[in-house]
């Protein structure tokens, strides 16, 4: 079912080829799309739910320009589409009690985020009346989510003042460490990455968190990022960090043992694959995986993948528990779980003869489908 409250202004063809996405593309299944326009604060947005069959909709709301792209309407519906599908599957493997849905905000957060929009996109995600519940994602913060909650009850990832959990990231940066700890012990026999060499490309939210976990296990680390500040900040308290030129230089770095993609989507493509140096991919950037056939080229190569929808459940298990009450240690003891889950995903896409992300959907879509049977 496709809900439009308000649909953004697109022209004919554009309003086709949304259709055709909303219907009938290869991320379909979407129980509700909604298309949300405020012009008195600038909001465009759309929100999709993909599935609710395990509990309502839980996923974040991505704040971002779509700069270059020729129709930004259509390309952030894409973008909700596909990452509302991504959520379903990780909070499947999570084990939460939540299907998957995702937000996206059209524009540029630094130039037009205002209360005043912030709190036009919460009366929307509060008039679906708790089949969504929101949080952070790129472009927005606790603070943001704190503005959203003072007209939707079903916001997550709140300030501590605010009686939330706060910075998701954390845990996030937390479970990905797990995950790395996962693949080291496949690949090495040892969940150590003591003497290993691990590029992180973006080191913004996660990233950065993530590079002490790295640290702190005794590895060598290279960081690269589009933002200068960002690799600043990391150098400045670890001199010791190598820095990439940016990540096609990274990709390449010799003696690389893992690659760790923590930016946008699409990180490993046709281009990215052959020329990777890394033995495994294991990151906190959702839909890594370009097209249909990256996991089969990865696996082809011998470049272990870890799922990124597994190893990057930590914020989403954060949030989610804030519903509850929030408990940092209960969190971070579910998070701590994404090692057990990562090495069960291997095991069982060596015995079944399939690449991890085959291994990891064929788990989620199980308990999904025996959760929508009842």
């Amino acid at each position: 079912m496709t809900d439009v409250r308000e649909t953004v202004s697109v022209d004919e063809s554009s309003e086709t080829a949304l259709l055709h996405t909303l219907f009938h593309s290869d991320q379909g299944g979407h129980e509700q799309v909604v298309l949300c326009q405020d012009r008195a604060s600038g909001l465009k947005a759309v929100i999709a739910i993909h599935s609710t069959a395990l509990g309502p909709a839980l996923g974040g709301t991505r704040f971002h320009a779509y700069a270059g792209e020729p129709d930004p309407e259509a390309a952030a519906v894409r973008d909700a589409l596909n990452l509302a599908r991504g959520m379903s599957y990780k909070n499947a493997m999570a084990g939460l009690d939540h299907g998957g849905g995702k937000a996206v905000i059209i524009g540029d957060p630094e130039k037009i985020k205002t209360e005043a929009l912030l709190r036009a996109y919460g009366r929307f995600v509060a008039s679906l009346g708790g089949r969504y519940v929101t949080a952070c994602d790129v472009g927005t913060y606790v603070q943001d989510m704190d503005v959203v909650a003072r007209e939707c009850r079903w916001t997550t990832g709140r300030s501590p003042e605010q009686g939330g959990a706060g910075d998701s990231s954390v845990l996030t940066a937390y479970g990905v460490f797990q995950g790395m700890r996962a693949s080291a012990r496949h690949l090495w026999g040892t969940p150590s990455l003591g003497g290993r060499t691990v590029g992180v490309a973006g080191v913004g939210k996660v990233g950065h968190h993530l590079v002490e976990h790295l640290l702190q296990d005794g590895a060598r680390v290279v960081v690269t990022d589009v933002r200068e500040e960002s690799v600043r900040r990391v150098r400045d308290a670890h001199p010791e960090v190598g820095v990439a030129a940016d990540t096609a230089a990274l990709i390449r770095t010799e003696g690389l043992d893992i690659y760790a993609p923590c930016a946008l989507g699409g990180a490993l493509d046709d281009a990215t694959v052959p020329v990777l140096t890394a033995r495994a991919v294991c990151g906190a950037a959702n839909n890594q995986l370009d097209h249909p056939g990256v996991e089969k080229d990865l696996a082809d190569r011998g470049i272990l993948y870890a799922p990124d929808y597994v190893v990057n459940s930590g914020g989403v298990i954060q949030v989610a528990d804030e519903l509850h009450g929030f408990d940092f240690a209960r969190a971070k003891a579910k998070a701590a779980k994404i090692f057990d889950t990562t090495v069960d995903i291997f095991e069982r896409a060596a015995a079944d003869g399939v690449p991890p992300a085959a291994a990891a959907d064929r788990i989620a879509q199980q308990r999904m489908a025996v959760a929508a049977a009842g």
